[in-house]
Protein backbone atom coordinates (compact mmCIF):
# COMPACT_ATOMS: atom_id res chain seq x y z
CA UNK A 1 0.00 0.00 0.00
CA UNK A 2 1.55 3.40 -0.87
CA UNK A 3 1.17 6.07 1.41
CA UNK A 4 1.65 9.46 0.68
CA UNK A 5 2.25 12.80 2.94
CA UNK A 6 -0.12 15.40 3.23
CA UNK A 7 1.18 19.04 2.54
CA UNK A 8 0.48 21.31 5.96
CA UNK A 9 -1.98 22.96 3.19
CA UNK A 10 -3.97 19.82 2.64
CA UNK A 11 -4.27 18.92 6.21
CA UNK A 12 -6.27 22.60 6.47
CA UNK A 13 -8.98 21.34 3.70
CA UNK A 14 -10.69 19.30 5.83
CA UNK A 15 -11.70 22.04 8.04
CA UNK A 16 -13.31 24.39 5.05
CA UNK A 17 -16.79 25.11 6.09
CA UNK A 18 -19.29 23.62 3.74
CA UNK A 19 -21.40 26.10 1.42
CA UNK A 20 -24.20 27.79 2.17
CA UNK A 21 -25.56 29.41 -0.79
CA UNK A 22 -24.56 29.54 -4.60
CA UNK A 23 -22.44 32.26 -4.10
CA UNK A 24 -19.60 31.37 -5.71
CA UNK A 25 -21.62 30.35 -8.84
CA UNK A 26 -22.82 33.37 -9.24
CA UNK A 27 -19.33 35.01 -8.77
CA UNK A 28 -18.28 32.52 -11.68
CA UNK A 29 -21.62 33.88 -13.74
CA UNK A 30 -20.63 37.26 -13.03
CA UNK A 31 -17.05 37.20 -14.43
CA UNK A 32 -17.89 35.45 -17.37
CA UNK A 33 -21.27 37.69 -18.10
CA UNK A 34 -19.18 40.83 -18.07
CA UNK A 35 -16.47 39.40 -20.03
CA UNK A 36 -19.54 39.29 -22.85
CA UNK A 37 -20.34 42.83 -21.97
CA UNK A 38 -16.76 43.68 -22.89
CA UNK A 39 -16.98 42.20 -25.97
CA UNK A 40 -19.86 43.14 -27.35
CA UNK A 41 -18.86 47.31 -25.68
CA UNK A 42 -15.86 46.73 -27.56
CA UNK A 43 -17.84 45.54 -30.72
CA UNK A 44 -20.46 48.71 -30.59
CA UNK A 45 -17.46 51.12 -29.69
CA UNK A 46 -15.76 49.91 -33.53
CA UNK A 47 -19.26 49.88 -35.30
CA UNK A 48 -19.76 53.64 -33.59
CA UNK A 49 -15.83 54.79 -34.98
CA UNK A 50 -16.38 53.14 -38.11
CA UNK A 51 -19.94 54.81 -38.93
CA UNK A 52 -18.77 58.06 -37.69
CA UNK A 53 -15.33 58.03 -39.58
CA UNK A 54 -17.34 57.37 -42.83
CA UNK A 55 -19.37 60.41 -42.11
CA UNK A 56 -16.78 62.58 -41.24
CA UNK A 57 -15.12 61.34 -44.77
CA UNK A 58 -18.48 62.02 -46.20
CA UNK A 59 -18.41 65.58 -45.31
CA UNK A 60 -15.30 66.28 -45.17
CA UNK A 61 -15.45 67.79 -41.66
CA UNK A 62 -13.02 67.44 -39.02
CA UNK A 63 -14.44 68.43 -35.92
CA UNK A 64 -16.24 65.33 -34.77
CA UNK A 65 -14.53 64.09 -31.27
CA UNK A 66 -15.67 61.29 -29.79
CA UNK A 67 -15.52 61.60 -25.38
CA UNK A 68 -15.89 58.46 -23.48
CA UNK A 69 -19.01 58.30 -21.57
CA UNK A 70 -19.59 56.29 -18.95
CA UNK A 71 -22.46 53.46 -19.55
CA UNK A 72 -24.49 51.41 -16.85
CA UNK A 73 -23.36 47.38 -17.65
CA UNK A 74 -26.72 46.02 -19.54
CA UNK A 75 -27.59 43.98 -16.41
CA UNK A 76 -27.53 46.56 -13.89
CA UNK A 77 -30.35 47.81 -11.95
CA UNK A 78 -30.95 51.41 -14.01
CA UNK A 79 -33.03 48.85 -16.78
CA UNK A 80 -35.32 47.63 -14.33
CA UNK A 81 -38.10 51.14 -14.34
CA UNK A 82 -39.99 50.35 -17.24
CA UNK A 83 -41.46 54.09 -18.44
CA UNK A 84 -38.84 55.56 -16.49
CA UNK A 85 -36.68 57.77 -19.53
CA UNK A 86 -34.12 58.65 -16.80
CA UNK A 87 -32.80 55.43 -17.21
CA UNK A 88 -30.51 55.57 -20.52
CA UNK A 89 -29.40 59.16 -18.88
CA UNK A 90 -25.66 59.60 -18.21
CA UNK A 91 -24.22 61.07 -14.94
CA UNK A 92 -23.66 64.82 -16.71
CA UNK A 93 -27.37 64.39 -18.25
CA UNK A 94 -28.81 63.20 -14.67
CA UNK A 95 -27.24 65.84 -12.41
CA UNK A 96 -29.88 68.04 -14.07
CA UNK A 97 -32.50 65.82 -12.63
CA UNK A 98 -34.72 67.41 -9.38
CA UNK A 99 -36.31 65.55 -6.72
CA UNK A 100 -37.57 62.35 -6.42
CA UNK A 101 -36.36 61.50 -10.27
CA UNK A 102 -32.47 62.48 -9.34
CA UNK A 103 -33.18 60.35 -6.27
CA UNK A 104 -34.31 57.44 -7.90
CA UNK A 105 -31.71 57.91 -10.17
CA UNK A 106 -28.63 57.68 -8.05
CA UNK A 107 -29.66 55.50 -5.96
CA UNK A 108 -28.98 53.26 -8.82
CA UNK A 109 -25.29 53.66 -9.60
CA UNK A 110 -23.58 52.14 -6.62
CA UNK A 111 -22.31 49.12 -6.62
CA UNK A 112 -23.45 47.57 -3.36
CA UNK A 113 -21.11 44.34 -1.83
CA UNK A 114 -22.42 41.17 -0.84
CA UNK A 115 -22.12 40.11 2.54
CA UNK A 116 -19.22 37.27 2.01
CA UNK A 117 -21.43 34.07 3.27
CA UNK A 118 -19.01 31.61 1.23
CA UNK A 119 -15.43 32.86 1.68
CA UNK A 120 -14.32 32.73 -2.06
CA UNK A 121 -11.98 30.38 -3.91
CA UNK A 122 -8.36 31.98 -4.57
CA UNK A 123 -8.81 34.27 -2.06
CA UNK A 124 -4.86 35.10 -2.07
CA UNK A 125 -4.79 35.42 -6.18
CA UNK A 126 -7.62 37.00 -7.44
CA UNK A 127 -8.87 39.87 -4.67
CA UNK A 128 -7.86 42.90 -2.54
CA UNK A 129 -9.14 43.61 1.18
CA UNK A 130 -9.06 46.54 3.09
CA UNK A 131 -10.63 48.15 6.10
CA UNK A 132 -13.66 50.01 5.97
CA UNK A 133 -14.49 52.96 7.23
CA UNK A 134 -17.34 53.43 9.10
CA UNK A 135 -19.93 56.61 7.90
CA UNK A 136 -22.13 57.40 4.77
CA UNK A 137 -21.60 55.67 1.72
CA UNK A 138 -21.99 57.96 -0.80
CA UNK A 139 -21.23 58.56 -4.82
CA UNK A 140 -19.48 61.74 -5.27
CA UNK A 141 -19.76 63.65 -8.88
CA UNK A 142 -17.63 67.01 -9.64
CA UNK A 143 -18.84 69.10 -12.71
CA UNK A 144 -19.25 72.43 -13.62
CA UNK A 145 -17.52 73.98 -10.93
CA UNK A 146 -18.85 72.32 -8.72
CA UNK A 147 -18.98 68.37 -6.29
CA UNK A 148 -22.30 66.87 -4.72
CA UNK A 149 -22.34 64.01 -2.63
CA UNK A 150 -25.12 61.63 -2.82
CA UNK A 151 -26.09 58.79 -0.02
CA UNK A 152 -27.01 55.58 -0.84
CA UNK A 153 -30.61 56.41 -1.01
CA UNK A 154 -30.08 59.13 -3.81
CA UNK A 155 -30.79 62.55 -1.43
CA UNK A 156 -28.15 64.82 -1.69
CA UNK A 157 -25.47 64.53 1.38
CA UNK A 158 -23.41 67.45 0.64
CA UNK A 159 -22.96 70.66 -1.84
CA UNK A 160 -19.35 71.74 -1.81
CA UNK A 161 -15.94 73.11 -3.74
CA UNK A 162 -13.67 70.47 -4.14
CA UNK A 163 -10.39 70.45 -6.00
CA UNK A 164 -11.07 67.35 -7.97
CA UNK A 165 -11.03 68.03 -11.78
CA UNK A 166 -14.25 71.05 -12.31
CA UNK A 167 -15.19 70.24 -9.08
CA UNK A 168 -14.93 73.84 -7.96
CA UNK A 169 -15.29 77.16 -10.04
CA UNK A 170 -11.90 78.58 -8.39
CA UNK A 171 -10.03 75.86 -9.93
CA UNK A 172 -8.20 75.29 -13.29
CA UNK A 173 -10.45 73.59 -15.26
CA UNK A 174 -8.17 72.33 -17.86
CA UNK A 175 -10.19 69.77 -20.40
CA UNK A 176 -13.38 69.63 -21.95
CA UNK A 177 -15.66 71.76 -20.29
CA UNK A 178 -18.34 69.40 -19.61
CA UNK A 179 -16.17 66.97 -18.46
CA UNK A 180 -16.81 65.32 -14.87
CA UNK A 181 -15.42 62.61 -12.38
CA UNK A 182 -17.02 60.18 -10.12
CA UNK A 183 -15.63 58.90 -7.26
CA UNK A 184 -16.89 56.45 -5.16
CA UNK A 185 -16.48 56.96 -0.85
CA UNK A 186 -17.26 56.97 2.36
CA UNK A 187 -17.95 59.95 4.55
CA UNK A 188 -15.90 59.77 7.90
CA UNK A 189 -18.33 62.28 10.23
CA UNK A 190 -15.23 61.84 12.99
CA UNK A 191 -12.78 63.81 10.88
CA UNK A 192 -15.20 65.32 8.20
CA UNK A 193 -13.07 63.12 5.43
CA UNK A 194 -14.45 61.61 2.17
CA UNK A 195 -12.13 58.04 1.96
CA UNK A 196 -12.38 56.96 -1.71
CA UNK A 197 -12.63 53.32 -2.24
CA UNK A 198 -13.53 53.17 -5.99
CA UNK A 199 -13.09 55.60 -9.14
CA UNK A 200 -15.90 55.27 -11.72
CA UNK A 201 -14.81 58.16 -14.36
CA UNK A 202 -11.92 60.59 -14.41
CA UNK A 203 -12.00 63.90 -16.35
CA UNK A 204 -14.68 62.57 -18.41
CA UNK A 205 -12.95 58.75 -18.88
CA UNK A 206 -15.30 55.97 -17.88
CA UNK A 207 -13.37 53.48 -15.79
CA UNK A 208 -16.77 50.84 -15.47
CA UNK A 209 -15.47 49.03 -17.66
CA UNK A 210 -12.05 48.48 -16.14
CA UNK A 211 -11.08 45.61 -13.55
CA UNK A 212 -10.33 46.72 -10.09
CA UNK A 213 -6.92 46.00 -10.48
CA UNK A 214 -6.42 49.44 -12.83
CA UNK A 215 -8.96 51.22 -11.46
CA UNK A 216 -7.20 51.09 -8.28
CA UNK A 217 -4.17 51.56 -9.76
CA UNK A 218 -5.49 54.81 -11.51
CA UNK A 219 -7.32 56.08 -8.56
CA UNK A 220 -4.09 55.94 -6.19
CA UNK A 221 -2.01 57.75 -9.03
CA UNK A 222 -4.28 60.24 -9.92
CA UNK A 223 -6.40 61.69 -7.27
CA UNK A 224 -3.00 63.01 -4.95
CA UNK A 225 -2.39 64.87 -8.51
CA UNK A 226 -5.07 67.04 -8.18
CA UNK A 227 -4.77 67.98 -4.28
CA UNK A 228 -7.71 66.89 -3.39
CA UNK A 229 -6.07 65.23 -0.55
CA UNK A 230 -4.86 67.78 1.02
CA UNK A 231 -6.16 69.65 4.25
CA UNK A 232 -9.84 71.59 3.87
CA UNK A 233 -9.42 75.61 2.64
CA UNK A 234 -11.84 77.97 1.27
CA UNK A 235 -12.14 76.71 -2.19
CA UNK A 236 -11.61 73.22 -0.55
CA UNK A 237 -14.38 71.82 1.91
CA UNK A 238 -13.77 68.28 3.11
CA UNK A 239 -10.41 66.22 2.31
CA UNK A 240 -10.40 63.38 0.38
CA UNK A 241 -8.83 60.59 0.86
CA UNK A 242 -7.43 56.92 0.05
CA UNK A 243 -7.68 53.61 2.40
CA UNK A 244 -5.12 51.08 2.41
CA UNK A 245 -5.58 48.34 -0.12
CA UNK A 246 -4.00 45.00 -0.02
CA UNK A 247 -3.61 41.58 -1.62
CA UNK A 248 -5.74 39.13 0.12
CA UNK A 249 -2.56 36.91 1.05
CA UNK A 250 -1.66 35.88 4.81
CA UNK A 251 -0.02 39.22 5.38
CA UNK A 252 -2.20 41.18 3.34
CA UNK A 253 -5.60 40.55 5.39
CA UNK A 254 -3.38 40.73 8.87
CA UNK A 255 -2.74 44.27 8.14
CA UNK A 256 -6.62 44.75 7.14
CA UNK A 257 -7.71 43.10 9.85
CA UNK A 258 -5.39 44.64 12.68
CA UNK A 259 -3.68 47.07 11.21
CA UNK A 260 -4.23 51.13 12.32
CA UNK A 261 -6.34 53.72 9.78
CA UNK A 262 -7.13 56.89 10.91
CA UNK A 263 -11.18 56.22 10.74
CA UNK A 264 -13.39 54.18 12.79
CA UNK A 265 -13.32 50.27 10.96
CA UNK A 266 -16.77 49.08 9.93
CA UNK A 267 -15.35 45.25 9.17
CA UNK A 268 -13.37 44.66 5.70
CA UNK A 269 -14.17 44.42 2.31
CA UNK A 270 -12.94 42.48 -0.35
CA UNK A 271 -12.74 43.31 -4.12
CA UNK A 272 -12.45 40.84 -6.88
CA UNK A 273 -9.44 41.99 -8.79
CA UNK A 274 -10.99 41.29 -12.57
CA UNK A 275 -14.12 42.83 -11.55
CA UNK A 276 -15.47 45.74 -13.79
CA UNK A 277 -18.12 48.57 -11.58
CA UNK A 278 -21.47 47.18 -11.55
CA UNK A 279 -23.92 49.09 -10.23
CA UNK A 280 -26.50 47.63 -8.04
CA UNK A 281 -25.10 44.18 -5.77
CA UNK A 282 -22.67 42.16 -7.05
CA UNK A 283 -20.75 38.69 -5.89
CA UNK A 284 -17.64 39.99 -7.07
CA UNK A 285 -17.32 42.69 -3.91
CA UNK A 286 -18.36 41.64 -0.40
CA UNK A 287 -18.07 42.74 3.15
CA UNK A 288 -17.68 41.02 6.46
CA UNK A 289 -17.29 42.01 9.82
CA UNK A 290 -16.73 40.57 13.37
CA UNK A 291 -16.16 42.21 16.84
CA UNK A 292 -12.66 42.80 16.31
CA UNK A 293 -12.71 44.57 12.85
CA UNK A 294 -16.59 46.22 13.76
CA UNK A 295 -18.45 48.16 16.88
CA UNK A 296 -21.72 46.96 15.41
CA UNK A 297 -21.91 43.24 13.94
CA UNK A 298 -25.44 42.68 14.85
CA UNK A 299 -27.55 44.70 13.74
CA UNK A 300 -28.66 47.73 15.96
CA UNK A 301 -31.81 49.51 16.47
CA UNK A 302 -32.19 53.51 16.08
CA UNK A 303 -30.43 53.77 19.53
CA UNK A 304 -27.59 51.74 18.20
CA UNK A 305 -28.55 48.41 20.79
CA UNK A 306 -28.23 45.11 19.28
CA UNK A 307 -31.26 43.93 18.10
CA UNK A 308 -33.18 40.94 20.62
CA UNK A 309 -34.25 39.32 17.10
CA UNK A 310 -33.36 39.44 14.04
CA UNK A 311 -34.92 41.71 11.54
CA UNK A 312 -35.00 42.03 8.11
CA UNK A 313 -36.78 44.22 5.25
CA UNK A 314 -38.40 42.93 2.43
CA UNK A 315 -40.15 44.84 -0.30
CA UNK A 316 -43.91 43.57 -1.53
CA UNK A 317 -45.20 42.70 -5.19
CA UNK A 318 -48.67 42.40 -6.53
CA UNK A 319 -48.61 38.97 -6.25
CA UNK A 320 -48.13 39.27 -2.66
CA UNK A 321 -44.81 37.83 -2.39
CA UNK A 322 -42.31 39.65 -0.35
CA UNK A 323 -38.14 39.66 -1.75
CA UNK A 324 -34.81 40.68 -1.29
CA UNK A 325 -33.14 43.58 -3.60
CA UNK A 326 -31.51 40.76 -5.20
CA UNK A 327 -32.04 40.64 -9.00
CA UNK A 328 -33.25 38.74 -9.33
CA UNK A 329 -34.97 38.74 -5.90
CA UNK A 330 -35.10 36.12 -3.58
CA UNK A 331 -38.76 35.50 -2.07
CA UNK A 332 -38.47 34.42 1.50
CA UNK A 333 -42.61 34.73 1.88
CA UNK A 334 -45.95 35.81 1.16
CA UNK A 335 -48.66 37.77 3.07
CA UNK A 336 -52.12 36.99 3.09
CA UNK A 337 -54.33 39.19 0.39
CA UNK A 338 -56.70 40.03 3.05
CA UNK A 339 -53.88 41.77 5.59
CA UNK A 340 -52.52 43.46 2.65
CA UNK A 341 -56.06 45.24 2.28
CA UNK A 342 -56.46 45.58 6.04
CA UNK A 343 -53.35 47.34 6.66
CA UNK A 344 -53.60 49.23 2.95
CA UNK A 345 -50.21 48.02 1.35
CA UNK A 346 -49.32 48.44 -1.79
CA UNK A 347 -46.66 46.67 -4.25
CA UNK A 348 -43.42 48.58 -4.37
CA UNK A 349 -43.30 49.01 0.03
CA UNK A 350 -40.69 48.26 1.94
CA UNK A 351 -41.43 46.02 4.90
CA UNK A 352 -39.74 45.06 8.51
CA UNK A 353 -40.35 41.54 9.65
CA UNK A 354 -38.73 39.68 12.25
CA UNK A 355 -37.35 36.12 12.01
CA UNK A 356 -39.12 33.91 14.74
CA UNK A 357 -37.69 30.61 16.32
CA UNK A 358 -38.40 28.72 13.29
CA UNK A 359 -35.63 30.72 11.62
CA UNK A 360 -34.09 30.32 7.93
CA UNK A 361 -34.27 26.87 6.62
CA UNK A 362 -31.46 26.47 3.57
CA UNK A 363 -30.67 22.98 2.22
CA UNK A 364 -27.74 22.51 0.19
CA UNK A 365 -27.29 26.01 -0.91
CA UNK A 366 -30.77 26.94 -1.41
CA UNK A 367 -32.96 28.61 0.78
CA UNK A 368 -36.49 27.17 1.41
CA UNK A 369 -38.53 28.54 4.05
CA UNK A 370 -38.04 32.05 6.63
CA UNK A 371 -40.34 32.37 9.78
CA UNK A 372 -41.23 36.12 8.67
CA UNK A 373 -43.44 37.83 11.95
CA UNK A 374 -44.72 41.05 10.26
CA UNK A 375 -43.39 44.44 12.12
CA UNK A 376 -44.45 47.22 9.70
CA UNK A 377 -43.77 50.23 7.17
CA UNK A 378 -39.95 50.97 7.12
CA UNK A 379 -38.73 54.78 7.22
CA UNK A 380 -39.85 55.57 3.42
CA UNK A 381 -36.54 57.33 2.96
CA UNK A 382 -34.89 53.52 3.08
CA UNK A 383 -34.80 52.85 -1.21
CA UNK A 384 -33.93 49.05 -1.17
CA UNK A 385 -35.11 45.92 0.54
CA UNK A 386 -32.61 43.72 2.10
CA UNK A 387 -30.27 41.96 0.03
CA UNK A 388 -30.22 37.69 0.68
CA UNK A 389 -26.79 38.10 2.08
CA UNK A 390 -27.33 39.90 4.46
CA UNK A 391 -30.38 38.55 5.62
CA UNK A 392 -28.25 35.43 5.72
CA UNK A 393 -25.19 37.08 7.25
CA UNK A 394 -26.98 38.31 10.26
CA UNK A 395 -28.49 34.82 10.65
CA UNK A 396 -25.30 32.88 10.63
CA UNK A 397 -23.90 35.47 13.40
CA UNK A 398 -26.11 34.57 15.56
CA UNK A 399 -26.03 30.98 15.31
CA UNK A 400 -22.85 29.67 13.26
CA UNK A 401 -20.95 32.87 12.33
CA UNK A 402 -18.11 32.93 9.90
CA UNK A 403 -15.01 33.36 11.81
CA UNK A 404 -11.90 34.79 11.00
CA UNK A 405 -9.89 31.61 11.57
CA UNK A 406 -12.37 30.18 8.70
CA UNK A 407 -10.62 32.99 6.23
CA UNK A 408 -6.86 32.46 7.52
CA UNK A 409 -7.61 28.78 7.23
CA UNK A 410 -8.97 29.57 3.50
CA UNK A 411 -5.65 31.78 3.09
CA UNK A 412 -3.32 29.64 3.71
CA UNK A 413 -4.69 26.62 2.37
CA UNK A 414 -4.64 28.04 -1.37
CA UNK A 415 -1.19 30.19 -0.81
CA UNK A 416 0.62 26.97 -2.21
CA UNK A 417 3.51 26.48 -4.36
CA UNK A 418 4.77 29.79 -3.17
CA UNK A 419 2.53 32.21 -5.18
CA UNK A 420 1.77 35.09 -3.39
CA UNK A 421 0.70 37.79 -4.70
CA UNK A 422 2.14 40.98 -3.42
CA UNK A 423 1.12 43.71 -1.68
CA UNK A 424 -0.47 46.68 -3.63
CA UNK A 425 -0.92 49.77 -0.51
CA UNK A 426 -2.18 52.75 -1.28
CA UNK A 427 -2.23 55.08 1.66
CA UNK A 428 -3.64 58.86 1.17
Amino acid sequence: MLETQMAPHDLRRQYKRPAISDQQRRRELSLRRQEQNRRDAQLQARRLASTLLSLEHASGSEDIELVPEPEPEPDSQTEHEPGTSSNDLDVHQASKLKGSEARKWFARQLMLPEWMIDVPDRLPHDWYVFARPSGKRCFVVASNGTTISRQRNGSVLHHFPSKLPNGSRSRDVSGPAQSYSILDCIFHELDQTYYVIDMLCWRGYSLYDCSSEFRFFWMNSKLAETGACEPPSHFHKYRFSLVPVYSCDHSGFHAAYTGEVPYVKDGLLFYNKHAHYQPGNTPLTLVWKDEGCSQYVIDTDNKGQALSQQQVVLELHDDCKVTTSDDPPVVLGFLDQEFIQKLGLHSGNLLRFAIGDGGLRVVDGKFEKADLHYIGKVNRARAFADSYSKVMFQYMVRHSPLRVDDIVNLINSSNDEGNKPSDVEMAG
